[in-house]
């Protein structure tokens, strides 16, 4: 269950980084009520996921879901730059993630 609601977690992550960009600032309600919602379930997930999952594996995988959901929303949403390094680089960190879940 602690990796079900870790993986969720790092997911809402994405969400509360999303909400904070469309924020412009915290100067639109609801975009910064949006991020404070998730930022506060994001971190609740997290602080229960690390009861089972040791910290650092935990707060990698978390911080490893976040970053790569908000750069694919970044891509697919925000029109950002999507180039072979960048691709390489956003496996690279799966990658990472898949590891440490492997060898947990």
């Amino acid at each position: 269950m602690a990796w079900l609601v870790l993986v969720v977690s790092g997911f809402l992550e994405t969400v509360w980084a999303a909400a904070l960009g469309a924020s412009k600032g915290f100067s639109k309600l609801w975009p910064s009520l949006l991020f404070g919602g998730a930022l506060l379930l994001s971190m609740s997930g997290l602080a229960y996921s690390l009861r089972e999952i040791p910290l650092g594996t935990g707060y990698a995988v978390w911080v490893g879901i976040g970053a790569v959901g908000t750069a694919v929303y970044g891509i697919v949403a925000m029109n950002d730059p999507l180039t072979v390094g960048r691709i390489t680089c956003l496996v690279l960190i799966v990658a990472g993630v898949v590891g440490l879940k492997l060898f947990h």
